[in-house]
């Protein structure tokens, strides 16, 4: 996985709060303005915008000017760093675990068979 240093941490910065994942959310199901992101939220416009910026500058999420409204997206792929980084942890962790239940069974059978044999 090619980052820039300090990518994948501005993604994950970006994805850990819980206001940003809202609005991540709303948009998984296509653009809006910044009016309709704001609404179910009891903050003021400037934080939100806040939040919006915070995605932008992550590269979770692209918005454009038309006039007096701001229409945000989600940016085709953005995840994929961060799904790329859980997929390595995740071979890694199984790996791990499967050299420990290995261990667990086999000191389990060598126990048995010590039982068996009376020793």
């Amino acid at each position: 996985m090619n980052l820039a240093p300090g990518q994948l941490d501005l993604l994950f910065q970006a994805l850990g709060d819980p206001t940003r994942r809202a609005i991540l959310e709303r948009l998984a199901r296509g653009p809006a303005t910044i009016s309709e992101l704001a609404a179910p939220f009891d903050m003021a416009l400037p934080s939100l915008l806040a939040h919006v910026r915070r995605l932008e500058d992550s590269g979770l999420v692209a918005s454009e000017k038309k006039g007096r409204i701001r229409t945000v997206e989600l940016v085709p792929g953005a995840f994929t760093p961060v799904r790329s980084w859980m997929d390595e942890q995740r071979a890694i962790w199984e790996g791990r675990l499967d050299r420990l239940d290995d261990y667990v069974t086999r000191l389990m059978k060598e126990r048995a068979n010590e039982t068996r044999s009376g020793n």
